[in-house]
């Protein structure tokens, strides 16, 4: 019998804030000690990116060398439920690609099972 932490919507947008902090300072173990074993990463209602915990860890460690100054602000952030929808504007590296997106934590307890993008 597995037990789920209840938290509040404050502590789920303070969660996935965290989570930003952490893919800013490129620091893929700490991004995912914020996610269930089996989480996922996907397009909006698509395919699946990265799976599992440590098919996140990898993917974002090879994004991380592949754009060495990427880092995501977050313009805005709502809660409803179970779920934290953040507004980003990413950037790729200080003169390079640009682009906002809507990135969407699903959580199980304290942890998120599934983060998906719009862009």
């Amino acid at each position: 019998m597995s037990v789920t932490t209840q938290i509040s919507a404050d502590e789920r947008i303070a969660i996935a804030t965290k989570m930003i902090a952490v893919y800013n300072a490129q620091a893929a173990d700490a991004y995912v000690a914020y996610m269930t074993d089996d989480a996922c990463e996907a397009g909006y209602r698509g395919a699946v990116l990265r799976d599992g915990k440590e098919g996140v860890r990898s993917g974002l460690k090879a994004m991380f060398a592949q754009f060495p100054q990427n880092r995501a602000d977050i313009i805005g952030s709502w809660c409803l439920g179970e779920t934290v929808l953040l507004h980003e504007k990413v950037e790729r590296a200080p003169d390079g690609d640009k682009f906002e997106v809507m990135s969407i934590y699903s959580f199980e307890g304290d942890k998120v099972s599934r983060v998906e993008f719009i862009r």
